[in-house]
């Protein structure tokens, strides 16, 4: 009996280790069709899932509350398994440099509960190597058994967009590999159980390591070149929008839009692929001139922001400004390299200290992750300026007349307004004389 056959009767168990805005929903897909471990280092988190609530907002607390998958911390448990998925995060160091801990955590953890026959598959973003090169050795070494004879590895980027109720994980296009074709055969069936959309199977692990960092890259690279386009309509006085509505009209053109690149991945995966590059002698000149492109926007529109208040008469030390929204994208509370947070850097560098409202991050996390007090609606009043850095549903809800009563009483050409992510009606915020300005 194949294991994808002793998955599918129930002789043997699915563990997913790590349950972030990955890992989780890919539990609970697993959960409806076989059963499965869910696996995290965070207690806290853990108990969450457990108590049915979802921090992520991917699935939703019903779902949770509903799924049968048994969330633990106890690494043990994972002996269970015999088709475990790593998806733990692969964030970068300060230098810009991967940062495989986790990943090298979750492989030693699995490595230590490796038993005879199972398939390890990793999901985390890594440059083209780590996989075979990294986990496969401290596989080895912590379970004592050989890969190939004892245990399968197989790889299987993640592709899930945070955030998005469309393009979920079973409308995703799966790309799979392994260490043979037999691996990645068996791998292939066992995600076809919950992907809807169809297998890719790469013809090596490196290739599919490869697909997602450069899939990435190239979205890094586009939204570069319209950040650079808006650096130098802003100088020349043209409105970046209008100028994208007008070339969107052709049929093939990309629509890709100005505005910060944080997040998990397109800001982090092109710095795993440099990396792997220049260490083979190769030094990147479209990557890494994106990256640090995207990577300055922060303080460009910060820039933008204290220009702003100097025009409009106020005392930029004293400019009570509030920044809505933290987390990396609209929608979403994850807060992971937010690039909102190079905005508010920069503005303390002028002593202003900025107040943070974003209704849909978490506020313990805000604090423990930069030491930002989140506020609420409620506390926004007599603003100088307000910047609207993410386009979250609540923020595009709002009407003029109640952005209007965030401010001080004064004239609305004293009014500062920042909106990076044309959140509202350009022609009517201009029309009522807000003092305006748009990325």
């Amino acid at each position: 009996m194949s294991l994808y056959e002793e998955i599918l009767s129930q002789e043997a168990k699915v563990s997913v280790i790590g349950l972030g805005y990955v890992g989780m929903p890919l539990a609970v897909a697993f959960a409806k069709k076989v059963n499965v471990i869910g696996f995290d280092l965070n207690k806290r988190k853990i108990d969450m899932y457990k108590s049915g609530i979802d921090p992520t907002n991917e699935v939703g607390n019903e779902i949770i509350k509903q799924s049968t998958v048994e969330f633990t911390t106890e690494e043990s448990r994972l002996k269970e398994s015999k088709f475990l998925i790593v998806a733990v995060p692969t964030p970068i160091n300060t230098d810009k440099t991967p940062d495989l801990s986790p990943v090298e955590g979750a492989s030693a953890i699995v490595g230590k509960n490796l038993t005879r026959g199972s398939i390890v598959v990793f999901e985390s973003t890594v440059y083209p190597g780590v996989t075979e090169d990294v986990c496969i050795p401290i596989l080895e070494k912590e379970s004592g058994l050989k890969c190939g004879v004892d245990f399968k590895v197989g790889y299987s980027p993640e592709r899930i967009n945070p955030g998005d109720k469309v393009h979920t994980l079973e409308n995703i296009i799966k790309i799979v590999s392994g260490i043979d074709n037999e691996s990645a055969e068996e791998i292939s069936k066992v995600y076809g159980l919950i992907i809807k959309a169809g297998i890719h199977k790469a013809s090596s692990i490196k290739v599919a390591e490869a697909a997602k960092v450069v899939e990435n890259s190239q979205r890094d690279i586009n939204i570069a070149f319209m950040n650079e386009l808006a650096m130098v309509f802003d100088r020349m006085g043209i409105n970046t929008n209008e100028v994208i509505e007008a070339m969107n009209t052709k049929w093939n053109a990309l629509k890709f839009y100005p505005g910060l690149v944080g997040g998990h991945c397109i800001g982090v995966d092109p710095y795993y692929f440099l990396y792997e590059a220049e260490r083979l002698g190769y030094h990147s000149q479209i990557i890494l001139s994106g990256r640090k492109i995207n990577d300055g926007m922060g303080e460009f529109i910060a820039s933008s922001i204290i220009k702003k208040l100097i025009l409009a008469n106020k005392k930029v030390k004293q400019a009570k400004v509030y920044i809505m929204g933290l987390t990396f994208k609209e929608n979403c509370p994850d807060i992971r390299n937010t690039k909102v947070i190079d905005i508010i850097s920069s503005l303390e560098e002028y002593g202003i200290k900025p107040i943070v409202i974003d209704p849909q991050a978490d506020k313990e996390e805000a604090k423990h992750e930069y030491g930002i007090e989140v506020a609420s609606f409620e506390d926004v009043s007599n603003a100088d300026c307000l910047v609207f850095a993410v386009a979250h549903k609540e923020f595009k809800s709002l009407s003029l007349n109640e952005i209007g009563n965030m401010f001080a009483d004064v004239n609305n050409n004293e009014k500062v307004i920042i909106d990076v992510k044309s959140v509202l009606d350009r022609v009517e915020v201009e029309t009522k004389g807000y003092n305006y300005w748009t990325l």
